[in-house]
């Protein structure tokens, strides 16, 4: 019983960022919770991974802290982004937070990389979710696993329930010159994406090597250590593959 109390009325929380701008509509608090599954070559945020990190943090504190800055998403049309890690590994959590956010009017978004099993926690959290930001790892199943560990089935799966059950989403790709940037894959990537319904944009994201200190603080290997960032150019080079 305690630990069905603790999964829902507490979460592990790695920070908040108060005034984000790119994760959602409007002036938006974000929260990042601690624990991810995913292992991306990639990831700028690699001390969320450790779901022993972290602090635990209760569903009134965050509420609390979220109604300090509610004049400026209101009049912003913002609301609240829940990302990480991987937020929906709490999803008993991140549902009770998301009902009591609806009950205050506020808008509510997860940032997730959809690699989940669709639960019925799950789908219970996205009855009170308005927006979803989808990061597709990769089109392509094995280059998926190398890098990130996992195949991208659950993640186009979960994309499928999105779109058949009229849940908004943003789909998001990071842009990693020589590795998401191939003709094929994006070509592949924007077949799937014109199956989808409730597709409201398409973000291609820069990679950059900026998360690489973070990977050797941990005295991690960052195996991405050479790949160039994406430039502008690479940017508006896979945009009009992907929309031609």
């Amino acid at each position: 019983m305690e630990e069905q109390k603790k999964l829902e009325y507490y979460a592990k929380v790695h920070s908040y960022e108060t005034f984000g701008t790119v994760d959602g509509p409007g002036i938006r608090f974000i929260i990042f919770l601690q624990g991810c599954h995913l292992q991306c070559k990639y990831c700028h945020n690699r001390d969320t991974w450790d779901i022993n990190g972290g602090e635990y943090k209760t569903i009134d504190e965050i509420i609390d802290k979220v109604l300090r800055y509610k004049t400026y998403i209101d009049s912003s049309n913002g609301g609240v982004t829940v990302t990480g890690g991987e937020p929906l590994l709490q999803v008993k959590f991140v549902k009770e937070l998301f009902k009591k956010l609806k009950k205050l009017g506020i808008h509510t978004c997860i940032d997730t990389s959809g690699m989940v099993e669709i639960t019925d926690d799950v789908k219970e959290t996205l009855k009170y979710t308005d927006l979803v930001l989808l990061d597709i790892k990769h089109i392509d199943d094995e280059k998926c696993k190398w890098l990130t560990g996992l195949s991208n089935k659950k993640e186009l799966n979960f994309a499928r329930y999105l779109s058949d059950n009229n849940i908004k989403m943003w789909i998001r790709q990071v842009i990693v010159p020589g590795i998401t940037d191939d003709e094929a894959d994006i070509n592949k990537l924007s077949e799937f994406i014109k199956s989808l319904k409730t597709v409201e944009r398409v973000d291609f994201l820069p990679y950059h090597g900026m998360g690489k200190y973070k990977w050797e603080k941990l005295g991690k290997e960052y195996e991405l250590d050479g790949i160039p960032d994406a430039t502008g150019e690479d940017i508006q080079r896979v945009k009009r593959i992907f929309e031609k």
